[in-house]
């Protein structure tokens, strides 16, 4: 907001209603910082900027970093509560679920729903499974994930979409990967999208972590293929 001469009649009657305003109202511009923020007030340097003038500069680009600083902390809280809320329900969904078949259908529904999935699969291994030599062979593919035991988010290869999303592989852009563990439960939750930015390898898996101890918990206490 500049403050300066103007030889329009109109703009130059508008400016005196101002200056009127502002002279019977000397704590007006006190009272709103936002707006005194915004003005700018020439120097009678000429060219030169007075140290007061950098100064303010200086501050006001603190300002406006400082305000997009807080608007993404508060977009980050919300997207939080939202994927905790999501959580909890989806938690409260797998408390009910009493037969595998069931836990199936719950992460399906869930997180196709509440999280947008475009494919959603769960894999368990058996010890002789993940014994296999041949570490080209299903599941020794996802060998090194597994001994990692933490969720990751990324492209996969040709091979290990096939594995996962068997016909929708082709249409599977990204895709994380959720470790399984328990004391007869080993395997994973793989959950894609078409978006090969969804899912990219710099994404957080604080959530996912969490939904794989729920998903993990849930297997469990109910009857497994195999076990």
């Amino acid at each position: 907001m500049s403050v300066q001469q103007d030889d329009n009649p109109i703009a130059d009657e508008r400016a005196e209603l101002v200056a009127e305003y502002l002279r019977e109202h000397p704590d007006f511009l006190s009272g709103r910082p936002d707006i005194l923020a915004e003005v700018e007030l020439a120097h009678a340097s000429g060219d030169a900027v007075s140290l007061i003038e950098r100064q303010v500069r200086v501050l006001r680009e603190q300002l406006n970093r400082y305000r997009g600083q807080l608007k993404d902390l508060v977009t980050v809280a919300r997207e939080n509560e939202s994927l905790t809320r999501r959580l909890h329900e989806l938690t409260l969904a797998l408390i009910d679920a009493r037969q595998f078949d069931e836990v199936v259908n719950v992460l399906q529904d869930e997180l196709r729903d509440q999280f947008k999935a475009d494919a959603v699969e769960l894999k368990l291994f058996s010890p002789a499974d993940l014994s296999a030599s041949d570490g080209d062979a299903t599941p020794g593919l996802f060998r090194d994930f597994l001994e990692r035991g933490r969720p990751t988010c990324g492209v996969l290869d040709a091979r290990q979409l096939e594995y996962l999303f068997g016909p929708v592989a082709g249409e599977t852009g990204s895709a994380a990967l959720i470790p399984l563990r328990g004391m007869q439960v080993t395997g994973i939750l793989a959950i894609g999208s078409r978006d090969t930015d969804r899912f990219h390898a710099g994404k957080g898996v604080d959530f996912l972590r969490r939904l794989g101890e729920v998903v993990s918990h849930t297997l469990q206490a109910v009857s497994v293929p195999g076990a």
